[in-house]
């Protein structure tokens, strides 16, 4: 019962992917053929309100709900996040999913999603099994 706020946070989450029309596999589409400006607006719109909450719980130093103090940690730059950056573009484009969406669209209906998920499980579990041999 003490998790029950994660998952009301995820159904209002889950709801506005929805109506956004942002778990939308044609919408997705558009926006890499560069016909729509409809995600790239949802796109504009989230970063700078993700950037302001976050200098927000920066400022008012605002823990987690279990009372944590919310840490953001530098983070070096390594040619991987180039490599990885693209293969999750290509993986977003071929598939019209990424992690945020894919559990809505499984909710709402698109079932071959599972197959996305089903991959994405394989490849964090790939990534487990070969971090310690991937270069820095």
């Amino acid at each position: 019962m003490k998790n029950i706020k994660y998952l009301f946070i995820g159904v209002v989450f889950g709801l506005a992917l929805t109506k956004g029309e942002a778990i939308s596999w044609y919408r997705i589409q558009e926006m890499f053929r560069f016909e729509s400006f409809h995600m790239f607006g949802i796109f504009m719109t989230a970063i700078p309100t993700g950037a302001l909450f976050l200098f927000i719980i920066k400022k008012q130093k605002l823990n987690t709900f279990e009372g944590e103090v919310v840490d953001m940690p530098v983070k070096k730059y390594s040619h991987g996040i180039v490599i990885g950056s693209l293969i999750f573009g290509f993986g977003w484009a071929l598939t019209g999913a990424c992690p945020g969406p894919l559990y809505a669209q499984i909710g709402s209906g698109s079932w071959v999603t599972g197959v996305t998920l089903l991959s994405a499980i394989a490849g964090t579990w790939t990534y487990g099994l070969l971090q310690n041999k991937l270069p820095e």
